[in-house]
């Protein structure tokens, strides 16, 4: 049985204007290269639903969102009941998501359980089973279209590692998102380097030059 890998109890950084907890879900069905969250990606979990409805039940009142992350929240058994238990307490609930399971997704927005995503566009097509070592790009295609139809509240980010993707990579996925009908804030997050992850990668020994990306969508930077 899958449980969640643990909570952090308070942050402003992880749900825009909202003062917030992270639910960090266990397991993933990538293995970005970049990715640090070896430990949670790699785990079952040891924190049931019980423990996750008292920590709601306690932060009543001192906070007024949640934030599901992981690993792949969406891919976990827990993802749809912990949503339900979030709602039920009133507290507005964001998700970050690789977007490879749209039918949760759907399934979570068609009852009222999530206020905002984050869309995790992992690399362009031909190089998305390289970086994400998954070949889920038409699912993530396929939610990005959904979100879209249904003028869903959404963002969408790109961690950025010089050696896995150019300033041409992101110019095409810039269009890419564009072309879909996307015409929202494109983030993009610098690669940080904890000393763990899962392509043993270091900092980058390409340069990456923001002012060569060619983009029609505002583009955004975080930690960069």
């Amino acid at each position: 049985m899958q449980k969640i890998f643990s909570i952090t109890p308070f942050t402003t950084l992880d749900y825009p204007d909202k003062v917030a907890a992270v639910v960090w879900f266990a397991g993933c069905n990538m293995r970005c290269v970049y990715c640090y969250n070896v430990e949670v990606v790699d785990s079952n979990g040891t924190i049931g639903t019980d423990e996750v409805c008292s920590f709601l039940d306690r932060r009543i009142g001192k906070l007024n969102g949640i934030v599901f992350s992981g690993g792949e929240c969406t891919a976990n058994p827990l993802f749809l009941k912990l949503a339900r238990e979030v709602k039920a307490r009133n507290f507005c609930l964001k998700v970050d998501t690789n977007g490879s399971h749209p039918e949760i997704l759907k399934s979570a927005i068609d009852e009222g359980l999530i206020d905002y995503i984050a869309l995790d566009f992992k690399a362009p097509k031909e190089k998305f089973v390289g970086v994400t070592g998954s070949n889920l790009y038409e699912k993530f295609s396929s939610t990005l279209k959904y979100l879209l139809e249904i003028n869903f509240d959404f963002e969408v980010r790109t961690t950025v590692h010089a050696d896995l993707l150019s300033e041409i990579d992101i110019a095409k996925m810039s269009e890419t998102l564009y072309e879909f009908g996307y015409r929202g804030n494109y983030y993009l997050q610098k690669f940080f380097d904890t000393g763990e992850n899962f392509g043993n990668l270091s900092d980058p020994k390409n340069s990456f030059d923001l002012a060569k990306i060619t983009s029609k969508l505002p583009i955004k930077l975080r930690n960069f």
